[in-house]
């Protein structure tokens, strides 16, 4: 029988924005673990990052928003595979 570690340890790094990282390992349940507010703060820094690109032009906020939670869950999933 073969037995997948799970380890609780979270690093979590602040550089402007908190950036919470999960260690090879877990299960995809750590995903969920991941603290709302922590997710919340990568969302809003990459839509920010989105909206610069194409010069803040307005109308286009809850675009880059979605497009933003897209690409951290993402980010989140490969971390957690």
């Amino acid at each position: 029988m073969v037995t997948k570690r799970v380890s609780s340890r979270k690093k979590t790094l602040t550089n402007g924005a908190t950036m919470a990282m999960v260690e090879s390992g877990h299960t995809a349940s750590t995903l969920a673990a991941i603290d709302p507010d922590v997710r919340r703060q990568l969302v809003a820094a990459e839509a920010y990052f989105l909206a610069e690109r194409r010069g803040f032009a307005a109308g286009n906020e809850l675009a880059d928003w979605v497009a933003a939670e897209m690409a951290v869950d993402s980010r989140l999933q490969m971390q957690v595979a």
